[in-house]
C-alpha cells in the first residue's frame, strides 16, 4: 500500500514529519510518498527505505484562508497528495497542516461521495472502559439536522469497520438525556435519528455519560464538538500537569509519586492524543487523514496507521453504499 504524506504540513514539519514517515515505512509495511519541497526533504530522508519524495513547489500555511489558498496554490503539497489519491497513485494521504485547507483540498480535488451533504471529521476519544468515536469535531459549523443524521451513519460505519464495534451504540450530545433537551438542532436531529433504519441510536447523552463510555459513537455539530474535544484535551493536560507540580512538594508526595508512577504513566499513554494519530474525513471520495497540527514523529506514524486501517476496512465504499445515495 502506498500512502502520501504532506511533508510541509504541521508545526514541526518537515523534520518530525520525515521521521514519522520513516517510522511508518519501517513499522507498518507501507510505501510512503513524501510530498513537498525536495530541497528540504531530501537531506532529512537520506537513504530511508520505503520513502520516496514527490515534488511540490508550494505549501499552505496555518494562517491562510483554506479555500483561497487551495485555489491559488495548485502545486501545494496538500493538492499534490490529493491528486495522487484521485489518480490512483496512492491509497490515502495524511496531513498535519491547516485542517480547513485539508478539507477544502479533499473536497475540491477528490470530491464528496454522491449524496453526502457535508463531510465530517471524527476522532477517537478515550472513555471509561475503552474508546468512543466523536463526530463532528470541527469540519462543519452551523449544521442542519440532516447533516447530523449522516454523521451518525458515517460514524457508526467507522466504529464498526475500523474500531471493530459490532452494532455500535450511537448517542447525540446534549445538555440532558430527555428527548426534549437541547437546542432546536439537537431536538430536530433527535426526532430524525429515532426513526433511522440500521442505526443503533440510544438517545441524548450528557458529557458525563460520554466519558462514562455509554456510547460507541457520539454525534455533535462541528462547533460544539470542536469545543468539547479541546476542553477534554485541556482538562487531561491540566490534571497531569497539576499532579506533576504538586506531588513532589512534600516527602510524602514524592514517596507516593514513586509508588503510583507506573499506573499514571499507563493512564497518560492511554489518553495521549499522539497514539490516536489522526482521523479520516468522512464522506470524501477517498481517504484523507487529518493529523493534529502539533504532530511529532509518533503522531505522524500513527496517522499513517489510521490511514492504512481505513483503506483496509473499505470504509469509503461502505459509506458510499449506506449514505452516498
Amino acid at each position: 500500500m502506498r500512502i502520501a504524506i504532506d511533508g510541509m504540513g504541521g508545526d514541526f514539519a518537515p523534520a518530525q514529519t520525515v521521521h514519522g514517515a520513516l517510522m511508518a515505512a519501517s513499522d507498518l509495511g507501507v510505501e510512503i510518498a513524501l510530498v513537498g519541497k525536495p530541497e528540504l526533504l531530501t537531506p532529512l530522508v537520506g537513504a530511508g527505505a520505503g520513502v520516496t519524495i514527490v515534488a511540490a513547489s508550494e505549501e499552505v500555511t496555518m494562517g491562510e484562508h483554506p479555500a483561497r489558498a487551495v485555489r491559488a496554490k495548485p502545486d501545494s503539497s496538500m493538492s499534490v497528495c490529493a491528486r495522487l489519491c484521485r489518480q490512483g497513485q496512492a491509497a490515502a494521504w495524511v496531513s498535519a497542516g491547516n485542517s480547513g485547507a485539508i478539507m477544502a483540498t479533499a473536497i475540491l480535488v477528490q470530491g464528496r461521495l454522491r449524496g453526502v451533504k457535508r463531510p465530517a471529521l471524527g476522532t477517537v476519544l478515550p472513555v471509561a472502559g475503552g474508546q468512543c468515536y466523536f463526530v463532528d469535531v470541527g469540519a462543519n459549523v452551523g449544521s442542519r439536522p440532516e447533516y447530523l443524521v449522516q454523521f451518525a451513519h458515517m460514524g457508526a460505519l467507522y466504529a464498526e469497520s475500523v474500531m471493530g464495534r459490532p452494532n455500535p451504540r450511537v448517542g447525540l450530545l446534549s445538555n440532558g438525556e430527555e428527548q426534549g433537551k437541547g437546542d432546536d438542532l439537537v431536538q430536530q436531529a433527535h426526532a430524525r435519528l429515532i426513526r433511522e433504519q440500521g442505526l443503533n441510536f440510544i438517545g441524548n447523552l450528557e458529557p458525563k455519560e460520554v466519558l462514562a463510555g455509554r456510547a460507541d459513537v457520539v454525534v455533535a455539530d462541528g462547533f460544539v464538538g470542536n469545543v468539547a474535544i479541546k476542553m477534554a484535551e485541556a482538562t487531561a493536560e491540566f490534571i497531569f500537569r497539576t499532579m506533576r507540580d504538586e506531588i513532589p512538594r512534600t516527602w510524602r508526595g514524592r514517596l507516593g509519586g514513586l509508588l503510583i508512577r507506573p499506573a499514571v504513566a499507563g493512564i497518560r499513554q492511554g489518553m495521549d492524543w499522539r497514539e490516536f494519530g489522526g482521523a479520516p474525513l468522512l464522506g470524501i471520495d477517498g481517504v484523507a487523514v487529518v493529523a493534529h497540527g502539533r504532530s511529532d514523529k509518533v503522531a505522524v506514524r500513527n496517522a499513517v496507521r489510521v490511514a492504512k486501517h481505513t483503506v483496509e476496512a473499505g470504509l469509503v465504499d461502505k459509506i458510499r453504499l449506506r449514505v452516498g445515495r
